[in-house]
């Protein structure tokens, strides 16, 4: 292997790196860019055979399209619940459980989110959380960093499962999702993290943070410990299963005072007119119930269908996807509520508008790995692309590097999908070359992926918008890199001790 096929191998990450971080190209552009720049390699230096680059661009069209479906149903299905003021009237419930501006703040960012990010995914859980921070009274910056915090853990399964299903299309992801959910129990340190910052600066900050505490850790591990039970049913339940149930522990520590904080603060004085629910607590988490037992239903009785793609592409689409499940509990919530079917039109319209860049960031993306795969397939002798930058990184301290590379992939496009469309098969291949476990490395690049949310540049772009605050980036980054960096290296050496 010589120094110029090393170079080549990484010139297009490198130009879309230059791109994303000192150009401040968009990720769409930055994507097409890196795509074009691979195949002009693939065809002139590597000499790939004409059918493989079809065979590329064929898959990562297959690979978007089934995430297509679930960014549609998703976006659809939110879109729907806000118009409706559901996420308004959860919010408003959860917010209300407990006084103390402590458990308020943990509660949304953590598990509020979480449900975001098991339902809809996709940058939506950071946005929705930090405007009702802010309303509990934490300064924007804290509302920020606290939200971008949340949005982490959850996201190793994201919107149904997405980052495992789709990232890893194409590769043996049998074993990942257990042992990712595992790898994930680290996530239980990140209220502590959460309430380290909202206290910090205040009077009694030492007092106040160590009254709550238990409740911090109680709140971790609530999430963590039930989302690990329920990967068993598939990876579309753990985020979902485990914010629900971790909800109802802190409903139950909440009545029974169960490791609560001792003095109920608030950061806000009390108002005269209080804002009340528009609808009743059953009727507010209704569509979600809808939404659960059908994807349950739908998992059990069509999971395992799907429809083979011919034309030498080897892909399958399976008829199970949650998309459709997003749009159908969409629709049936329209209908329960009597509500006019104006939203539906409004929803969809959003739903394909939002739906289209995503897609096609996948697309280029997914191409790009594809290409670099089949390179190999050549007049050239040469191996492939992937072959080249996996053989770089044989060593043993491999598992350590893993989650920081997964972290620096959402980092840059923000999200933990198409981090794991970037690198799954690279992070495969050099585990088979270390002679590794192939899942264990998978499991601890997508729990990474999913802690490297906390610093995406995407998200923290969206949440700023959201609480209409400016070239705050930097301020936003110290106050989410300590929390990040700490996860990270937790589960990378969790992962080599495993790995030895």
């Amino acid at each position: 292997m010589n120094n110029i096929s090393i170079l080549l191998a990484v010139l297009p990450f490198l130009v879309f790196l230059f791109l994303l971080l000192f150009k401040k190209t968009s990720l769409f552009k930055a994507s097409i860019v890196t795509l074009f720049l691979y195949t002009i390699l693939a065809i002139f230096y590597w000499q790939i055979f004409p059918f493989y680059l079809y065979v590329s661009y064929g898959k990562g069209f297959l690979v978007a399209f089934d995430i297509l479906f679930i960014i549609i149903g998703a976006i659809f299905f939110l879109e729907v619940l806000k118009d409706l003021k559901v996420i308004k009237n959860i919010s408003y419930y959860l917010g209300s459980l407990s006084k103390d501006y402590r458990v308020q703040i943990i509660i949304i960012a953590w598990f509020l989110e979480a449900f975001i990010e098991g339902t809809a995914g996709f940058g939506t859980p950071a946005a929705i959380a930090v405007p009702l921070l802010i309303g509990l009274g934490l300064s924007p910056i804290k509302a920020l960093v606290v939200g971008l915090m949340g949005n982490s853990a959850p996201g190793v399964f994201g919107a149904a499962g997405t980052p495992i299903k789709v990232g890893f299309a194409g590769l043996n992801t049998t074993a990942v999702p257990a042992i990712a959910s595992l790898l994930n129990c680290v996530g239980f340190i990140v209220p502590i993290f959460m309430l380290w910052l909202i206290t910090r600066g205040r009077a009694n900050k030492k007092k106040e943070f160590l009254n709550a505490l238990p409740f911090a850790i109680w709140s971790g591990v609530a999430f963590v410990v039930p989302s690990l039970l329920f990967v068993s049913l598939g990876q579309e339940f753990p985020t979902i299963l485990g914010s629900i149930v971790g909800t109802l522990l802190m409903v139950f520590s909440i009545k029974t005072g169960f490791l609560m904080p001792k003095e109920t603060l608030s950061l806000v004085e009390e108002k005269e007119e209080k804002e009340t629910a528009s609808m009743s607590p059953f009727k507010a988490f209704l569509p979600y119930i809808i939404l659960v037992v059908l994807l349950i239903l739908g998992k059990f009785i069509i999971g395992k269908i799907g429809i083979i793609i011919p034309f030498g592409i080897n892909h399958t689409f399976n008829l199970f996807n949650p998309g459709f499940v997003f749009i159908i509990s969409g629709l049936l919530v329209v209908l329960i509520f009597k509500e006019k079917w104006q939203i539906i039109f409004r929803s969809i319209k959003k739903s394909f508008n939002n739906a289209i860049s995503p897609f096609l960031i996948v697309f280029f993306m997914s191409a790009m790995v594809q290409l670099m795969i089949n390179t190999g397939n050549n007049t050239s002798s040469l191996v492939s692309a992937i072959t080249i930058i996996a053989d770089s990184l044989e060593t043993n301290l491999f598992p350590l590097f893993v989650p920081f590379i997964g972290a620096f992939g959402s980092f840059l496009t923000g999200s933990v999908t198409i981090s794991n469309i970037m690198f799954g098969h690279l992070f495969n291949i050099a585990a088979t070359n270390l002679s590794m476990d192939f899942s264990v490395i998978l499991s601890l690049g997508v729990v990474g992926a999913a802690t490297g949310n906390m610093i995406a540049l995407a998200d923290i772009l969206t949440a700023e918008a959201v609480a209409g605050v400016k070239n705050a980036e930097v301020s936003i980054l110290k106050g989410v890199i300590v929390p990040c960096a700490v996860c990270l290296l937790i589960v990378g050496i969790i992962g080599f001790i495993i790995i030895k």
